[in-house]
């Protein structure tokens, strides 16, 4: 029997990778993009592999960073390779694998003063049957003073690491301590919808699924997955729909914290978000309250033959 809380592990671990890069923006500056990008993605990455290989030995990983196809990059002043992720077959056949995104929004990490950044830390775990489903979530948002996490009650709080940050949910004063709160997606206004897109890309397909629908719709760019999940979860937007290419682990975590929170996740064709897979590739997403779903999923059928973003 396991004594640890998966989810306020999760989110322990999310806040302490946070403060680690939090510290690497101050260490290396912003004089050399791609220099601050690689050795936030590695330090984080470390520090996480290793915090879970204490913490929860036995347990699979796969993280961004873990992959073969990064084995090149090194962080400054370390020219070890990344640590590697539990190896495709074990982790396919492990009852829990942590999946982890050590830096979710790299670009917006890379420019002083953005603050639309993330840092996910997931659990996928087996059941009796043999399902596997998000067990633990938790999305810290470092530069905001934010994590969003899971809880064992199956819902979700928000937990204000800076008390210098206003609480976006009751908007009261700061205290000196941080705060927790439960987190519950709030339904948008009638008659108007918030969409987050991309900051980079031109978001062509959401643009076309504006005009699919009958409402007002405003396109709100924000950085990382992580950071538009969440802005859906605090009410800063009314949903976030991607259909142009993410992985696993750009979305397990703010996944888990929105199911928690009462939102409708799942597919851009309504099915099921899966994890855990060979390919982890998961490339589309629809996050909103579940009042706004059946709207648009049958807008996004509607222009399901167009380009997506």
């Amino acid at each position: 029997m396991r004594d640890v809380d998966d989810h306020a592990l999760a989110a322990e671990l999310a806040g302490a990778a946070g403060r680690l890069l939090l510290g690497v923006r101050d260490e290396v500056g912003y004089g050399d993009a791609r220099v601050l990008k690689d050795t936030g993605d590695l330090r984080a990455h470390e520090y996480l592999m290793a915090a879970l290989a204490e913490r929860c030995p036995g347990d699979a990983v796969l993280s961004e960073e873990g992959r073969s196809s990064v084995a090149g990059k090194r962080a400054e002043g370390d020219e070890r390779a990344p640590t590697r992720n539990t190896a495709t077959a074990e982790r396919l056949t492990a009852g829990r694998v942590w999946i982890v995104d050590p830096l979710d929004g790299t670009r917006e990490f890379s420019e002083e003063g953005r603050r639309d950044w993330a840092v996910h830390v997931a659990l996928w775990e087996r059941d009796a049957s043999g399902r596997g489903r998000l067990a633990a979530g938790a999305v810290a948002l470092p530069a905001q003073g934010l994590t969003l996490r899971t809880d064992a009650t199956g819902g979700a709080s928000l937990v204000r690491t800076d008390p210098g940050e206003p609480d976006p949910v009751t908007a009261g004063p700061g205290s000196a301590q941080p705060r927790e709160v439960p987190l519950h997606v709030p339904a948008p206004d009638a008659g108007k919808l918030r969409i987050a897109v991309s900051r980079t890309r031109p978001p062509e397909f959401v643009r076309r699924l504006a005009a699919e629908l009958d409402v007002d719709v405003e396109l709100v760019p924000i950085g990382s997955a992580g950071a538009k999940i969440s802005a859906v979860l605090l009410g800063e937007v009314d949903a976030y729909v991607h259909a142009g290419g993410q992985y696993e682990w750009d979305s397990a975590a703010p996944a888990a914290v929105a199911l928690g929170a009462g939102a409708h996740a799942s597919r851009v064709d309504g099915s099921p978000l899966e994890y855990n897979r060979e390919d982890p590739r998961l490339p589309d997403i629809l996050v909103c309250h579940p009042v706004s779903a059946p709207m648009l999923l049958t807008g996004i059928a509607g222009v399901s033959g167009a380009q997506p973003d």
